[in-house]
């Protein structure tokens, strides 16, 4: 009962402080196994993806969460597990996890994921170069719609150095699903990919 209330009263929060926009612009928000991927440049992207996803997506779609962060408190954790039901990803080199088994068990039971390819966030207007996971994932799970969101203004809600938000009107726009091509290199994939994101920007 308190996940839910908290639910609701987070959804109520981030509308007002950023409108969570969503732009479905390649394709239309459908209840099938998804990977969305995106820019990153803020804690707050994989809140206002999450917000801007339907109710009906919402439930079956897991953020990635940075576990060093996201577990930094007791309430941060229980938002990211209850609320958002989150995918603690973990970033120390002191580990001998593979940092996508998290994801590849998330896949493997039928959830959709929230993914920020870059693997941190990023200070510029362009993302990164995007990391392997996302390739590797791909190969993995082809049968997995990979869908490509631009977020866009949520690094101006929270700015460096702020404790408290500024309302400031963001967007989430998805894009027209991408395929891993038989025997495309790892590269390609990743390059095309993260040019399939900086697309949506102007959209």
């Amino acid at each position: 009962m308190l996940p839910r209330l908290m639910s609701l009263f987070l959804l109520a929060l981030i509308r007002v402080l950023t409108g969570a926009q969503a732009r479905w612009y390649g394709c239309p928000p459908k209840a099938e196994q998804r990977i969305y991927f995106a820019n990153h440049q803020s804690h707050a992207d994989l809140v206002l993806i999450w917000a801007a996803l339907p109710h009906e997506l919402r439930g079956i779609t897991r953020p990635i969460a940075a576990k060093d962060y996201w577990t930094a408190s007791r309430f941060k954790e229980w938002i990211t597990t209850e609320v958002f039901h989150a995918i603690y990803v973990d970033r120390s080199k002191t580990t001998e996890q593979d940092p996508l088994e998290p994801l590849i068990d998330a896949l493997g039971n039928g959830d959709s994921i929230i993914l920020f390819p870059e693997g941190t966030r990023g200070f510029t207007e362009e993302p990164q170069p995007f990391k392997a996971g996302l390739y590797n994932l791909a190969l993995k799970f082809p049968q997995v719609v990979l869908v490509p969101a631009w977020i866009n203004n949520v690094q101006r809600v929270m700015p460096k150095g702020e404790v408290i938000p500024v309302p400031v009107l963001c967007s989430v726009t998805f894009g027209a699903p991408l395929q891993l091509q038989a025997g495309e290199e790892r590269r390609a994939f990743l390059d095309r990919a993260r040019q399939a994101v900086i697309a949506l920007r102007d959209v």
